[in-house]
């Protein structure tokens, strides 16, 4: 009688132990995966559009990372019979799904210059027959939001020296103080939120310098914002080339490899 229940329990242990590695290793792979695109995003979005095509490079590096998002998501469906008990494996799948979502978010700010809803990326999570895989937290939501930030602002920077680049740069520096205030009231709720918004404010700071210092050296001149674009496009492709003798370009280095 009770080898039978012993039995049955470590049947049960093995069972939550096997969901477990596997999870475990799938959430590796899905944290592997969305970081490339996002490498890719920003790879495609420094870059002028190929010949022929009518669109930004934002939008070109939002089209090109579907495919991998694509991918994810089937990697999700794939593992759904594992996710039936959700609540229970849920430390080891939200590593992987804030990643995710990081890199969902990204290209869609890409395309449509704001947050994705909640609902949309609900809609990403659901089986072959259009039915949920699991329910999605608001805490894995807004943490992998967060994340976003850093990104944005390697994405505004890396990009000042381009056409446009300046406007961009401040379109993105407003956006990110708006996701910082609003996440703000969050953060005696959800833990994790309080590190990841000092993460963004560092961020924020970033864009603020770059941009005030871009602000002050063009005021200067009064002349085109297109003639201006190309002057700070010269001038950061010129300071990439000078021997490293001042803090300028220390503080250059240390960003650099930051991005990368």
């Amino acid at each position: 009688m009770y080898s039978s229940r012993f039995a049955l329990f470590r049947d049960q242990l093995d069972d939550y132990n096997d969901r477990r590695e596997r999870l475990i290793k799938a959430g590796r792979d899905i944290t592997n995966a969305s970081k490339k695109i996002i490498f890719l995003l920003h790879r495609v979005s420094s870059q002028n559009p190929p010949p022929g095509v009518s669109h930004s490079s934002d939008l070109e590096a939002a089209l090109s990372a579907r495919p991998g998002l694509t991918s994810i998501q089937q990697q999700y469906v794939a593992i759904g019979p594992d996710l039936v008990d959700f609540y229970r494996y849920d430390r080891q799948v939200s590593p992987g799904l804030q990643e995710y979502i990081e890199a969902l978010s990204f290209s869609y700010y890409l395309e449509h210059n704001t947050l994705i809803p909640f609902d949309s990326v609900q809609a990403t999570l659901l089986d072959e027959s259009g039915n949920q895989l699991f329910p999605l937290s608001l805490s894995d939501y807004i943490l992998g939001l967060s994340d976003l930030t850093g990104e944005l602002m390697r994405y505004a920077i890396s990009n000042l020296g381009r056409q446009g680049g300046r406007a961009r740069a401040m379109q993105v520096c407003a956006f990110v103080r708006d996701c910082k205030a609003s996440f703000g009231q969050f953060t005696p709720h959800l833990r994790g939120l309080r590190d990841k918004q000092r993460v963004t404010n560092q961020s924020l700071q970033k864009i603020e310098d770059a941009v005030y210092a871009i602000i002050v050296r063009t005021s200067e001149f009064d002349m085109p914002p297109a003639m201006l674009d190309d002057i700070v496009r010269k001038a950061l492709a010129s300071g990439s080339h000078r021997g490293a003798t001042s803090q300028d370009r220390e503080d250059g280095e240390e960003e650099y490899s930051e991005s990368i």
